[in-house]
């Protein structure tokens, strides 16, 4: 018969499991290991992201198009080469849902987004030591004409598809894959090609506090944290609307496989947290 035990998983699981478990996702004695990664990629991420504001500023070649594609190219190279080890969140609004989506302990959350935070003003400071403050360093701001309340509710928006997005397609915690690096990347491209103009299609508060922190202006910078963190919990409602709450088998997959003894007719799971 069947076990209908929600922490047991069926034997037509178990390879699914054996297949996209990270047992070192959950191990706490690596997770520098994966706040320097979360550091790294983001610090990739915003070099990029606000790296093309700078350059632009300084030469005519560089398009709009060409500024909002290249942060989601580069946020498809980063889940390849380093989503298997900290999930590649990359944004602080990524972290948050998975937490309230309940695939990722909150305990870590913390660590991610100071992770995220060092990365983003280290590649900040990086622009300005190379360029000054050309450029306003890149920072996302509402176009003129464009009200503050509309610039919220325009990255409100972006945010929610873009969680969503992730949601949909990360295994677990963890953008890796195929379909996560081009579903991630293709949305940041896409919002920024039709939206960029209107906010800078920001959608991650390390990438907008970063360079308005280096360059001593703050006075947009509440919508770009507020707009993304609102988004990511309405992602994760829809999320839930869509395909319910968190199943065994989700968590199963995000956090590692179990550890069944068959002789005390029991489950139970490896402590990594």
């Amino acid at each position: 018969m069947k076990s209908t035990r929600p922490d047991r998983p069926d034997a037509a699981l178990q390879p699914l499991i054996q297949r996209q478990s990270a047992p070192d996702f959950f191990d706490t004695s690596l997770e520098w290991r994966r706040v320097l990664a979360e550091a790294w990629g983001t610090f990739l991420l915003v070099l990029v992201a606000a790296g093309g504001g700078v350059v632009a500023a300084m030469s005519a070649g560089v398009t709009l198009g060409t500024m909002v594609v290249a942060p989601g190219l580069m946020v498809m190279a980063i889940i390849y080469f380093m989503g298997a080890v900290s999930g590649a969140h990359l944004n602080p609004a990524v972290t948050l849902a998975f937490a309230v989506r309940r695939d990722f302990p909150w305990q870590r959350v913390p660590g991610y987004i100071v992770g995220q935070l060092i990365g983003g003003i280290g590649a900040a400071g990086f622009l300005r030591a190379m360029f000054g403050t050309i450029g306003a360093l890149g920072a996302t701001l509402p176009s003129r004409g464009v009200t503050s309340g509309k610039a919220l509710a325009m990255e409100v928006v972006l945010t929610a598809g873009l969680v969503n997005t992730i949601l949909g397609t990360a295994s677990g915690a963890r953008n890796i894959g195929t379909n996560g690096a081009i579903a991630v990347g293709g949305d940041i491209a896409l919002a920024g090609l039709w939206a960029a103009a209107i906010t800078g299609s920001s959608m991650n508060p390390a990438r907008s506090l970063a360079p308005d922190v280096v360059r001593g202006d703050l006075h947009t910078t509440w919508i770009y944290l507020i707009g993304p963190m609102l988004g990511a919990l309405i992602a994760v409602g829809f999320e839930w609307i869509l395909k319910g709450p968190p199943t065994a088998a989700g968590r199963i997959v995000a956090q590692g496989p179990l550890r069944v003894d068959d002789s005390a007719g029991s489950a139970s799971r490896t402590s990594r947290s």
